[in-house]
């Protein structure tokens, strides 16, 4: 009997997180092909960095919530649905205006943005609660269910990338010959509807899940404690001050991608010789392997681990950034095709290597009292300020080099893309190599254990 109520607990578990994911995964790596035509192409970084802005506070101000006054579970469901409201009003006036305004359109983006991002942390801390509650092994029952989040992320992707919808007809396609191709969800604020729509769906679905009882009692925090800032007390340690420095440095490269790749490969649209082809009519589905390979690099971890050791690993992700964004520089939808699968391939190496070898060390060299802090710490330096930091310096770089021009019935980014990849790829390498002469570590095999528990206890920015 405790079987089958574990499994069902399984089951809906896997549910919360595919639908945790599908709803990021709508709009994250498309967006910026939306904002380009609609007037909004030069601020496609500010969208993009305001992620990693409300990173840096929203999520911890929602955990002392969930920890003292609303069940954690609840909480999910108020913040889905009011993510999914301020989305739903930004659908709104998208389909309404045709050319769209910053200051409203971003406001309530970012109104959406910033209870949306408390979500990821909110849905680990429910999937913990539960599985604990139930009697389950959460180093061991976890992973498989977060994989399902992976996996609605990519069923995301592919959905908007081929749903079209326009004067009452809808349906899918692949095929730029369709009349309807130009009307895909990718391209239009219908991504926004999609993502609202399952927001609102999560949203109701997380009030069905078993309650999550309130922190009561205990020790006294302070507001310092409870915030994890007493985690900066790290810093005081030469080499973990150096580690986290390096993690906000490579944290730079994590949003590049998904702010710019689908908005650069769809640009050759604009390009005569590259118009017609798959890949660049197809750009958030051959984006999507990113993710999926970022799924299967996770089992390759823990062999690399032991082989190599921590710092090695993360000179592996660093080096993975250099390819990643030296292939896009090189790379084209036609001949040059297979180097933008190679890049979508290093991804997860690039991703996977760097965000769970960096948990992995924050738990082995951090106190019990601080390794919860440490770990919000090690995503603030790199998914807060790194990646905020990054997006922004990247805008200004690719609007140096690039800017949205018309070409026949469409409007694409067009100009120099290749010398802005090559200078997100010079900066990967003098990171690496620094890295390389500054960080000292003595290798020690981490166990299989440990390898599942920095997986879960990274909080995931696809």
């Amino acid at each position: 009997m405790r079987d089958k109520t574990n499994q069902s607990l399984k089951t809906r578990l896997s549910v919360l997180n595919f639908l945790e994911f599908a709803v990021w995964g709508s709009y994250l790596v498309c967006l910026g092909q939306y904002l380009g035509p609609h007037g909004l192409g030069a601020d496609i970084a500010w969208f993009y960095s305001m992620q990693g802005i409300v990173s840096v506070f929203m999520p911890a101000i929602m955990g002392i919530v969930a920890d003292k006054w609303i069940p954690a579970q609840r909480l999910l469901g108020i913040c889905h649905i009011l993510a999914a409201l301020f989305m739903g009003a930004a659908w709104w006036y998208g389909a309404t205006h045709p050319v769209l305004e910053f200051a409203p359109f971003f406001t309530l983006y970012s109104l959406s943005v910033a209870f949306y991002m408390p979500t990821i942390a909110l849905n680990n801390s429910v999937s913990f609660k539960v599985m604990k509650a139930a009697g389950m092994d959460t180093v061991v029952a976890f992973p498989p269910i977060r994989t399902l989040g992976t996996v609605g992320f990519i069923a995301a992707m592919w959905f908007v990338n081929s749903a079209y919808f326009h004067d009452g007809t809808f349906g899918f396609t692949l095929s730029e010959s369709n009349p309807f191709a130009e009307y895909r969800f990718q391209y239009t604020e219908m991504q926004l509807f999609t993502c609202a729509v399952l927001g609102v769906i999560l949203g109701l679905f997380s009030f069905t899940l078993p309650h999550c009882a309130l922190s009561r009692g205990g020790e006294r925090k302070s507001v310092a404690q409870m915030l994890g800032l007493d985690a900066f007390r790290l810093f005081a340690d030469r080499r973990m001050c150096i580690f986290f420095i390096f993690s906000m440095l490579l944290g730079v490269a994590l949003q590049i991608t998904n702010g710019f790749a689908t908005t650069f490969i769809s640009s050759f649209k604009g390009v005569a010789e590259y118009a017609g082809t798959f890949g660049a009519n197809n750009s958030t589905l051959l984006t999507s392997l990113s993710q999926i390979s970022e799924a299967l690099c996770i089992l390759m971890i823990p062999f690399f681990l032991k082989r190599f050791g921590i710092k090695r690993v993360m000179l592996i992700a660093m080096g993975a950034w250099v390819l990643r964004f030296g292939l896009f520089g090189f790379g084209d939808p036609g001949s040059g095709l297979w180097m933008l699968i190679a890049s979508m391939i290093v991804y997860g190496v690039a991703f996977d290597f760097f965000n769970v070898s960096g948990a992995l060390f924050v738990d082995q060299e951090t106190d019990e009292r601080v390794k919860s802090s440490a770990q919000g710490l090690f995503m603030l330096m790199t998914n807060g300020i790194g990646a905020s930091v990054g997006t922004i310096l990247a805008g200004m770089v690719v609007n140096h080099y690039c800017s949205w021009q018309v070409v026949g019935n469409g409007s694409y980014m067009l100009g120099d893309w290749s010398t802005p990849w090559l200078i997100f790829a010079g900066y990967s390498l003098v990171v690496c190599i620094a890295f390389a002469v500054c960080f000292r570590y003595k290798h020690t095999n981490p166990s299989a254990g440990e390898v599942e528990k920095a997986r879960a206890e990274t909080v995931e920015i696809e």
